[in-house]
């Protein structure tokens, strides 16, 4: 008996990408088959880095991770994991209000599309503080994120914000 390959999708605009994300992106590799990392285009949001910037520093992190896959993505996330022939969408919850936000998404998705799991992960207890909001902040203020992001992205961080400052 063949079976098909259980996929999964983590979406998220990742600006930028932490160390949180990172661990999320584990663990669900370690439960599917095959886990394709979704970055969103994110029109409803201003973010300091380009789609192509955040589609190269989610490859940079996962480049060791054969199971895991990268693509940008537009539209409707039950409608990407359709044409990706998904069977579970993965959301990293750190606390109550995410939980409450995913909830809610959950339940829509399921309406658009029964056939599709949620799937909550916590990220390790000293990572679930950390928001790419909070972190964009820190950086932005020359505060160290060495802790929350990997090098590359900090290197690109420091570099965003000298640009934006004209430094």
């Amino acid at each position: 008996m063949v079976t098909s390959p259980r996929i999964a999708v983590y979406s998220g605009t990742f600006d930028p990408f932490t160390l949180g994300h990172d661990d999320v992106v584990r663990r669900a590799a370690g439960l599917f088959d095959q886990l394709i990392i979704a970055v969103a285009v994110a029109h409803h949001k201003k973010t300091l880095f380009s789609l192509d910037a955040r589609v190269a520093q989610v490859q940079a992190a996962t480049k060791n991770m054969a199971s895991v896959k990268v693509l940008p993505f537009d539209g409707l996330i039950m409608d990407f994991c359709a044409m990706h022939e998904a069977c579970a969408v993965v959301r990293g919850v750190r606390n109550l209000t995410d939980f409450d936000y995913e909830a809610q998404m959950a339940a829509m998705n399921r309406k658009l599309r029964p056939q599709v799991e949620t799937v909550f992960l916590l990220p390790d207890a000293p990572l679930q503080c950390i928001s790419s909001t909070l972190v964009r902040e820190i950086s932005k203020l020359g505060g160290d994120v060495a802790q929350l992001v990997s090098p590359t992205v900090a290197v690109a961080l420091a570099a965003a914000h000298r640009a934006a400052t004209g430094a």
